[in-house]
């Protein structure tokens, strides 16, 4: 059976989604399968130029949709080998799907009081590494990194709430205990 279901397909899903669902956990529940589906219809929208990353940021980060307010963002991210990024959080609820090799997420809980500014102490709660069809869904809040062990660029399906640049979200550096503000580079 072919993938019929296209980026539009699942923008348009999600917008009914949103407008019908008012937590983040109902949301994430009925955007996993979504997800899934358009992981699995990626010769649809996947463009071999998805593959290239940033050397500087260590992955690329390609804009497929985002409404006029923000809402509702769609990457596709490409991850070099060997390279990942930081503990972070979103800012908003997150839905990632594997298209294409693995990528190893590892989980993380605040354990400070976050009552100093540019402070925070993490604790390594679980780790996973997930393919192509399988989805890795945060609410908002959770805290997690991202690390491509391969030896070849792999590709992921990020699905956003809101754009990620516009959340006020943080990278975190477990060792030294820092928070400092985490804006990518989008294509």
């Amino acid at each position: 059976m072919a993938a019929t279901y296209s980026i539009s397909d699942l923008v348009g899903d999600l917008k009914k989604i949103c407008a019908a669902c008012h937590s983040d956990h109902d949301i994430i529940a009925r955007v996993r399968p979504l997800a899934q589906r358009a992981a699995a219809s990626r010769e649809l929208w996947l463009d071999k130029r998805f593959y290239e990353a940033d050397p500087d940021q260590g992955f690329g980060v390609y804009l497929l949709h985002e409404e006029p307010d923000h809402t509702l963002a769609v990457f596709a991210v490409s991850w070099l080998p060997n390279r990942g990024t930081p503990p972070h959080d979103h800012g908003t609820w997150a839905v990632v799907a594997g298209v294409d090799g693995p990528e190893k997420n590892e989980f993380f809980e605040r354990v400070d009081d976050r009552s100093r500014p540019g402070y925070a102490e993490l604790r390594k709660i679980g780790e996973k590494v997930f393919s192509d069809g399988e989805v890795v869904a945060l609410p908002a809040g959770a805290i997690h990194s991202v690390w491509n062990e391969t030896d070849a660029v792999t590709v992921s399906l990020h699905i956003y709430g809101k754009h990620v640049n516009h959340t006020a979200r943080s990278q975190f550096d477990a060792e030294k205990r820092t928070e400092t503000p985490f804006i990518l580079k989008v294509d």
